[in-house]
């Protein structure tokens, strides 16, 4: 099933690789536009934390490693599956979902990679050198083991960022417009880019680290780094990815029942 899997992205890759070239300027275009709008965001953080000796505790090493860690994430979901279920609010309202349930693919797994972006992809090597930057910052030993659990944790909290996506866009299943959700996320995660998860307190700390934990996203891969997160921390994030996942899908099907095909 894994090795099908594989064989499936590999040719929606190869598709969407095949549709960029024909316009040269998109695929190298795209290169452009993600790469400028990373080199703005990083003087903008700059020019925020460069007279501030800490925030929250941390010091300018963990904020380096924090910015670097929610770009990387970031850049990981445009890269991969952002562009193809951005879309799917208006699939559902405009019945065009009814394409990729007739198709022999989970419609999930087809709307999450058939949109590759190679052109995000330079976002994810240029927050690696922010968050390598911001390791020499640090005044601890960083081990082979720690830089396992670190990429480890990066990739949960990918997934989790995954999850919540596709939960706000499984809403359209239910509602007749889906713009203000959408509004939501578009200005939950800029925010929660700027301001680290150790910050929140009281019903900030429930919304960001319960409800919608945007705010363990980039903070728990960071602590592992600095050597602060606790084994209650590590327990926790890893079972907020889990309740997420689980939830994500049995919503996802919920949905799917609820669906009414263009056709019907």
């Amino acid at each position: 099933m894994m090795k099908k899997n594989f064989k499936i992205i590999f040719m929606l890759l190869k598709m969407k690789l095949s549709k960029m070239m024909v316009f040269r300027f998109d695929f190298f275009g795209g290169f452009f536009v993600d790469s400028s709008l990373f080199i703005l965001q990083l003087l903008m953080f700059n020019s925020i934390y460069s007279h501030v000796d800490s925030i929250g505790g941390w010091q300018r090493g963990e904020m380096l490693i924090f910015i670097g860690t929610f770009s990387l994430i970031n850049a990981i979901n445009m890269t991969i599956f952002c562009f193809g279920i951005y879309d799917i609010p208006r699939k559902i309202q405009e019945g065009e979902l009814d394409y990729y349930i007739t198709k022999p693919i989970n419609p999930l797994f087809r709307l999450t990679f058939e949109n590759i972006s190679i052109g995000s992809s330079p976002l994810i090597f240029a927050s690696i050198l922010i968050v390598i930057y911001g390791i020499s910052e640090l005044n601890s030993d960083i081990t082979f083991v720690i830089i396992i659990a670190y990429i480890c944790m990066v990739l949960l909290m990918t997934l989790l960022f995954y999850d919540i996506c596709i939960i706000f866009r499984t809403i359209s299943f239910f509602v007749i417009s889906s713009t203000a959700i959408m509004r939501l996320e578009d200005n939950l995660i800029p925010m929660n880019m700027k301001i680290p998860g150790v910050i929140y307190e009281g019903v900030f700390k429930l919304l960001f680290y319960l409800i919608l934990p945007y705010g363990i996203m980039s903070t728990i891969p960071t602590q592992i780094l600095a050597g602060t997160l606790t084994i209650k921390g590590l327990v926790y994030s890893i079972c907020i990815v889990f309740v997420f996942t689980v939830f994500m899908w049995k919503f996802w099907k919920l949905g799917m029942r609820h669906y009414k095909s263009a056709s019907s």
